[in-house]
């Protein structure tokens, strides 16, 4: 029995549902504690037909990892947002939209495996992070730019993004929702702005 949301298979093309499938592989039990078979059950078709979409589990990973990308890029477009509510909405997205207490971001999920992950999985994951840190150093250093000390919004926006993850894992390790949010809690009474 797949432990697979019917939410990831939801209505699509085929390709989609093997994304939904395998982000919810993938942040639920980490890029390694997945196989092919696992995404093929998941979505009902034999292990063979995903070769059809995706060649490697690797390219599956990067799929994945673009996907995030581009609904990072989607939900930043969605709204016209003060700073500081721009801010409140990222925190909110990493609760909510990446499922805090039971799930991780599928860039943080990487992490355990960095030294066996192939070069390319390395840079989209990087390339996560940094679309993260750049959007988080507007909004920072838009929120009190003389207040920012020892490196600048820069400096802040990457330490915001590691609590984050940090929390994100945190709460996985313990099924509480409430721990990332206590976490939260202390970076913002922590932030300078």
């Amino acid at each position: 029995m797949s432990s697979v949301s019917s939410a990831a298979l939801a209505t699509g093309s085929t390709r989609d549902q093997i994304l939904g499938a395998a982000r919810e592989l993938i942040t639920t039990r980490s890029y390694l504690g997945f196989s092919f078979q696992d995404v093929a059950d998941a979505v009902g078709i034999r292990k063979a037909s995903l070769y059809h979409h995706f060649p490697s589990k690797e390219a599956l990973g990067v799929a994945v990892l673009r996907d995030a990308i581009q609904g990072f890029r989607r939900w930043d477009e969605a709204k016209s947002r003060t700073p500081r509510e721009s801010l409140d909405a990222y925190f909110r997205m990493y609760r909510n939209g990446l499922k805090a207490g039971s799930a991780v971001c599928p860039a943080g999920a990487l992490a355990p495996g960095w030294g066996c992950t192939n070069e390319e999985l390395r840079l989209t994951v990087q390339e996560l992070r940094e679309k993260q840190v750049l959007w988080l150093s507007g909004v920072l250093g838009a929120l009190a730019p003389e207040r920012l000390q020892g490196g600048g919004p820069a400096a802040l926006a990457a330490y915001v993004f590691a609590v984050c993850q940090g929390a994100l894992i945190a709460a996985r390790m313990t099924g509480r929702v409430e721990d990332f949010d206590d976490a939260v809690a202390q970076l913002r009474s922590s932030l300078p702005v």
